[in-house]
């Protein structure tokens, strides 16, 4: 059954294609996506599938029954874009001005389209059901997980997968990882408030630039000296503005960053930690502190059963050699939401292709992959429906008794 399944998204490449290349062409962004959901919505409802809309705010579900009793497995693929102009010199390049798909989630959710289609011609003989799920809003916190979960998407499911293309690896590998594979992601924000004055009179003032330089150098402390040295750690910072001219000392000075961790004992030092060192910098010498801490996604967690099966059925479709184990990377996803709620994994599949000048990094102008990505992608999902349909009935009735 498996291959015939496998052969019958091969034919369809040709219509996954177009469909990719459209969502391209139109892409909207996180929290702003109408024309996408709807889109999705009537593809599934010609599939026959029970679909809900507007779940969690812009959200789309499908379930399909099978047509045996047996467990839920759920799939997700997510479909907002960003905020970047598109350079790629092809005739599928985005027309909306300042929006992309520059991080592949076209290609996920026309693999789960293509899955769907092709799971629906086989229904009555599936032991379960498999929810789809088409998430808005990842690439913004608050993303567009929690709000789905809240609303009842998970109900009922018993574990769940999730795949990502990449541009950095080629197209035919395929990357997981067991246990914490990508890092919790938090933003902080320190406002610094001195005594503007004259840059001639340095004496006569509080300068917020020197204190706040002080206190970039000295973040990086806390990674260095107070976290072991064997734990992952990131604190970034991204914006330091103070000040309009050159002999005015001003008045504040504000810096922004983001911090990644994957230990939660971590997590909550470091929110700590911030704080203390931005007093101990300033206040010595008069200057106040405001600080705030916005906790965002979690880290994502993959589930040690979940992983092993995605692994077996990676390394069926392409062979050992070209499945990889990954180590871990400071990026951030919010599958880590459904992860927290049910068994599940996130893994990754190569995109990447020079010939094609698929070669660049995501969120890159000129971001593009491989589309047999989405092949990958959809046989992977096939695999794990029919093999975590299958355990259930005393491992490989079903699937081996189907033709």
């Amino acid at each position: 059954m498996k291959e015939a399944l496998f052969a019958r998204l091969d034919q369809l490449f040709p219509e996954l294609v177009q469909a990719r290349r459209e969502l391209h062409k139109y892409p909207e962004l996180s929290h702003q996506e109408v024309r996408t959901p709807q889109t999705i919505a009537s593809y599934l409802q010609e599939l026959g599938l029970e679909v809900k809309t507007e779940v969690g705010g812009r959200g789309v579900t499908a379930l399909l029954r099978g047509g045996k009793p047996g467990k839920t497995i759920a799939l997700r693929a997510d479909f907002d874009a960003l905020p970047i102009q598109d350079e790629k010199e092809v005739e599928y390049r985005s027309q909306i001005q300042n929006v992309m798909h520059a991080c592949g989630h076209d290609i996920h959710t026309v693999a789960l389209l293509g899955t769907a289609k092709i799971m629906s011609e086989a229904k009555e003989e599936l032991h379960g059901n498999v929810l789809f799920i088409f998430q808005f809003g990842e690439e913004v916190h608050p993303g567009g997980a929690k709000p789905m979960i809240e609303d009842g998407c998970l109900d009922g499911v018993d574990c769940i997968y999730g795949a990502h293309v990449a541009s950095i690896l080629p197209y035919g590998l395929i990357g997981i990882g067991d246990g914490a594979i990508m890092a919790a992601a938090d933003t902080f924000d320190i406002e610094i408030e001195g005594r503007g004055g004259h840059g001639a009179s340095p004496h006569l003032t509080i300068d917020p630039v020197v204190l706040g330089s002080q206190l970039v150098v000295g973040l990086q402390t806390i990674v260095s000296r107070q976290i072991n040295p064997v734990l992952p750690v990131v604190i970034t910072v991204g914006s330091f503005v103070s000040g309009q001219a050159a002999n005015i000392i001003p008045h504040t000075a504000r810096i922004t960053g983001t911090v990644r961790t994957f230990h939660e004992e971590v997590r909550e030092f470091i929110e700590r930690q911030i704080e203390v060192l931005a007093k101990a910098t300033c206040e010595p010498f008069g200057a106040s502190v405001t600080y705030s801490f916005a906790r965002g996604y979690p880290a994502v967690s993959n589930h040690p059963i979940e992983t092993n099966r995605l692994e077996r059925a990676a390394q069926k479709l392409v062979g050992p050699e070209r499945v990889v184990r990954l180590s871990p990377v400071m990026e951030a996803e919010d599958f880590s939401y459904y992860l927290q709620k049910v068994p599940g994994t996130f893994f990754f599949v190569g995109g990447g292709n020079q010939e094609i000048g698929a070669s660049y990094a995501h969120h890159h102008p000129k971001f593009d992959v491989d589309e047999r990505s989405m092949l990958l992608i959809g046989k992977l999902f096939i695999s794990v429906i029919l093999d975590e349909l299958r355990d259930q009935v005393g491992g490989g009735e079903m699937v081996d008794s189907v033709h």
